[in-house]
């Protein structure tokens, strides 16, 4: 189930999905205004369990599929998908992030661009963290 809000003044609708939070903090999952929708932070979690998987290889797997997840509610896919901005760790490798990048974006004409940006700030056990910007093709 997911729940929205719409913010008065510029149509500004906030999105959630279950099991998915920013723990206390007054962050919704994904904001959309008119046919451009962002996310907060994503991370690799395994929504089934609710907990961090040990290694960078399941944190990339889970950490599309949970995109995907956030995005559904604000009416994008993955498709509609335009930048990436990701974090990692130091000294994570990015070959497991590249392998789940070309199984969710496989066709080298149609990626979104991506900025990977080394963060040590990331909370205890989350290897990779992404911010997503995504513009639908109409403002419906």
């Amino acid at each position: 189930m997911t729940s929205m809000t719409k913010g008065e003044s510029v149509g500004r609708m906030s999105y959630e999905i279950d099991g998915y939070s920013h723990g206390n903090n007054p962050i919704p999952a994904v904001a959309r205004i008119a046919n451009t929708i962002m996310t907060g932070g994503i991370s690799g979690i395994d929504l089934a369990s609710g907990k961090m998987p040990s290694t960078i290889e399941e944190q990339c797997d889970n950490l599309f599929e949970v995109a995907a997840r956030v995005l559904e509610p604000a009416g994008a896919t993955l498709s509609d998908v335009l930048k990436v901005t990701v974090f990692l760790k130091p000294d994570v490798d990015r070959t497991p992030l590249n392998k789940a990048w070309l199984k969710h974006f496989p066709d080298e004409h149609s990626r979104p661009v991506r900025h990977v940006v080394v963060n040590p700030y990331l909370a205890p056990g989350m290897l990779i963290q992404c911010e997503i910007v995504a513009v639908l093709e109409t403002n419906s």
